[in-house]
């Protein structure tokens, strides 16, 4: 006979509670820490994170703890919803140490952004107290402090060539030259907030909070962001190192394969990724021909590519065309959002443009909770004929709509709400294709243009595993995008250079989008008739992001039920 000790070890509840404890406190240490980006619950953070080597030691001790006690721990032995949890939390906490494991902290900017451009973005979000205010001048009060660090771990990493490659960072102390440039402190991004204040606070503290952020911004801000000017151009670019692919960094091989499984949450070989974005690649190329000939054009497929790229046509004469071009497509697709999904966000999103000092070198479109950015820089290079399938992904159904709903999700431990590329990149693209289905694309060239950006992302499968494992070199990869997509060749130098600073990441959106393909096609093959798009959707989206088998399981327990839905009201189409 069992103990009542044994007996309370095996009890599934007493398990679920073990399991709460250990995520629930690592959650509280980790909040502790400053680890999570964006605001704290309520307002803007007042406080910097510790970055320097003896923090970041410390914290690999503490999640390597963390995946000791997980050890000890069956998942087969929790509920359910616990198992979830498990196995979303284990793979999150497996990323965090290998990140520390690897030093990612020394490398803290790739051709996209930037430790320094990513503090920049507190200045944008939205200050609605007092405290906001008070917190923010804390934070700036910091700035000398924690740039510092970022910088001292930056000298560590060149020391042992973990840098990103030089090619990737010429010009990307624009976004530092912005600041250090500014004549005042109230010229800066960092003086921002200060210029439109809620009427809830008093003028005279209003005054007062301008007084401290000036002085903050010019006594700890400008003279640090000349500081990093300096180390930047004098110290770090010239040392960064002229390969290209993770695999020729330190132990770049298991860097390299750590990367991929932090990015497609997959145990896969580089070379197995290449062939698939090879055979991917061929297939899509047979649809783009296909439409070539649905458009009447004459031609070969590269003259397709050169009149797209050249014709004025589809390009927009203004920033403010493309933004409105955008609005209109996002529009659209509220017509129909009740046929495709029976759970709505509740939170609308802006659509504005890439700030000035970021543009030349961000990516075409970017969306997330409450905007959907839009890259006007170099209208020449911002092809309307991709704009439709642009606007699936970064506004909604993709990014603008996808997380919303996670942060609306009530009964989700905290941690579940972190991002997963695989899963959200992998939604996102899937949403571009949705958009045959949705109505959304009205002509050949709309419908070239979607399938420009589906060979994309096929692409990246080819030239991310080419670039850091198959000796690529950054030409081969730019005219393999060039042959086989209708992106121009701004966006082409940029995306590379993104690859190229950036290992694995690419590898996310086409491996995602073809495991949601995957369990729809399986899902519409067991259920038949009783299949409903609708409750596919919703069933996908409840999950926040996960891992792609946990995606993948949980579609399959969709299935067995029947493909009944997440909400019962869906079928009356009243949510």
């Amino acid at each position: 006979m069992l103990s009542l000790s044994s007996r309370k070890s095996t009890d599934p509840a007493a398990i679920d509670a073990r399991f709460k404890a250990i995520y629930e406190k690592e959650w509280a240490w980790r909040q502790a820490q400053r680890l999570e980006d964006g605001e704290d619950e309520g307002g803007i953070q007042g406080h910097l994170p510790q970055v320097d080597e003896k923090s970041q030691q410390k914290r690999l001790s503490y999640w390597n703890d963390v995946l000791r006690q997980l050890d000890k721990i069956d998942p087969t032995t929790l509920s359910s919803k616990e198992q979830v949890n498990y196995d979303v939390y284990r793979a999150q906490i497996e990323v965090f140490v290998n990140q520390q494991r690897f030093k990612d902290y020394e490398k803290p900017l790739n051709a996209d952004t930037a430790f320094w451009s990513s503090h920049a973005g507190t200045a944008r979000q939205t200050f609605e107290r007092r405290d906001d205010f008070v917190h923010y001048i804390a934070n700036l009060k910091e700035v000398p402090r924690y740039f510092g660090e970022q910088m001292d771990n930056m000298r560590s990493g060149m020391k042992r060539g973990f840098t990103p490659s030089r090619i990737t960072l010429e010009g990307r102390d624009s976004s530092i030259v912005s600041v250090t440039d500014a004549k005042t402190a109230e010229d800066t991004i960092y003086y921002k907030p200060f210029v439109s204040m809620p009427a809830t606070i008093p003028l005279a503290e209003q005054a007062d909070l301008r007084s401290q952020g000036a002085k903050v911004i010019r006594e700890s801000v400008l003279p640090t962001y000349r500081t990093l000017l300096s180390f930047f151009r004098e110290e770090y670019l010239p040392n960064t190192r002229e390969d290209l692919a993770a695999e020729r960094m330190p132990d770049g091989k298991a860097y390299y394969m750590a990367k991929i499984k932090e990015f497609t949450t997959e145990d896969l070989r580089p070379e197995a990724i290449h062939k698939i974005g090879v055979d991917e690649i061929a297939r899509i190329h047979s649809q783009m021909l296909d439409t070539i000939k649905d458009s009447g054009f004459k031609g070969s497929f590269q003259s397709f590519l050169t009149f797209l790229r050249t014709d004025p046509q589809f390009y927009a004469k203004t920033p403010e065309q493309l933004l409105k071009e955008a609005a209109w497509i996002a529009k659209q697709f509220d017509g129909v959002a009740d046929r495709y999904f029976g759970h709505l966000p509740r939170r609308r999103f802006a659509i504005v443009p890439v700030p000035d000092d970021e543009a030349p070198f961000y990516t075409s479109g970017r969306g997330g909770p409450g905007v959907y950015l839009v890259n006007t820089y170099d209208l020449p290079s911002r092809g309307l004929y991709s704009l439709p399938a642009l606007t699936l992904h970064e506004a909604a159904p993709g990014h603008a709509f996808q997380m919303p709903l996670v942060l609306e999700q009530k009964d989700l431990p905290p941690f579940r709400k972190a991002y997963i590329s695989a899963y959200g990149e992998g939604w996102a693209l899937y949403c571009e294709h949705l958009g045959t289905e949705m109505g959304i694309y009205h002509t050949p060239y709309d419908i070239f243009g979607m399938l420009s950006y589906q060979a994309w992302r096929a692409a990246r499968l080819v030239v991310d595993t080419g670039i850091h494992s198959l000796g690529w070199s950054r030409e081969q990869a730019q005219k393999y995008l060039h042959d086989n997509t209708a992106l121009s060749d701004h966006e082409i130098e940029t995306e590379i250079d993104r690859y190229i600073a950036w290992p694995g990441q690419s590898l996310a959106y086409y491996l995602g989008e073809l495991s949601i393909l995957k369990c729809r096609k399986k899902a519409e093959e067991a259920l038949g008739d009783r299949f409903n798009i609708r409750a596919f959707h919703d069933a996908v989206l409840e999950t926040g992001s996960v891992p792609l088998p946990v995606l993948e399981r949980h579609i399959g327990a969709f299935i067995e039920n029947g493909g009944n839905g997440p909400y019962p009201e869906e079928e009356h189409g009243i949510l």
